[in-house]
């Protein structure tokens, strides 16, 4: 029985690890994204405020990833709070890549040009409304290529979340390597399979981008 076949009878444990990592990235990034989207909002009113929820985007960028799933998985037990690996790593995605959105969206924000700011005050819109209406979606146009490496990165950080004993696609390749002992093809598929939705997501963005142009949005 050769390597590729043995592999192919344990596609099964792929499938289902594959499955696992495609919805714990999909459902992460988009509370990630709503995560930074709710900071930038808050950071938008300034003070107090805005100064705390600033220190924590910092303090989530300066903090390593693997750090964060092992405090929430391995530590908030010992505060009375224990949750699956799965809750920990979906939690800990969602968290980590929303402080990065969140700076994203800051970045262009600083530099937006004020005019349809103003000109939504002039018409009476409230401060919400402006947000969800104007600046967002000229943020998205504006911070398109960062918010798809960023999805690359919070894609590929699901791959630490086997330290958490989360049966994800890297940990069911593991498995099967460490049972036949065959690490050249169960990675090699791995690597096929994280390059496939890379170019997805790569598609998608670029898809979004031309949506957004329709809409009338100046792609910049």
């Amino acid at each position: 029985m050769t390597e590729w076949t043995i592999l192919w009878e344990g596609r099964g444990l792929i499938l289902s690890g594959l499955w696992l990592t495609l919805w714990i990235f999909a459902l992460s990034s988009v509370g990630a994204f709503l995560v930074g989207c709710l900071l930038l909002y808050g950071m938008e009113s300034g003070g107090l405020p805005a100064r705390l929820l600033r220190g924590f985007v910092d303090g989530m960028r300066a903090l390593p990833f693997l750090i964060l799933a092992y405090l929430l998985y391995y530590g908030l037990p010992q505060l009375g709070l224990r949750l699956s690996a799965v809750s920990a790593g979906l939690l800990a995605m969602t968290i980590y890549h929303g402080a990065y959105f969140a700076e994203i969206l800051r970045g262009a924000r600083l530099v937006l040009p004020s005019g349809t700011v103003e000109a939504a005050k002039a018409y009476g819109f409230l401060p919400r409304t402006t947000f969800l209406r104007i600046v967002l979606p000229q943020l998205l146009l504006r911070t398109r290529p960062m918010i798809g490496n960023q999805l690359i990165y919070a894609l590929k950080d699901t791959s630490f979340l086997a330290i958490i004993t989360v049966q994800e696609l890297t940990a069911a390749a593991n498995a099967l390597q460490a049972q036949y002992f065959i690490p050249t093809q169960a990675f090699v598929v791995v690597i096929a399979l994280y390059w496939a939705i890379t170019v997805c997501l790569e598609l998608a963005v670029r898809k979004a981008g031309a949506f957004g142009i329709q809409r009338g949005f100046e792609n910049v």
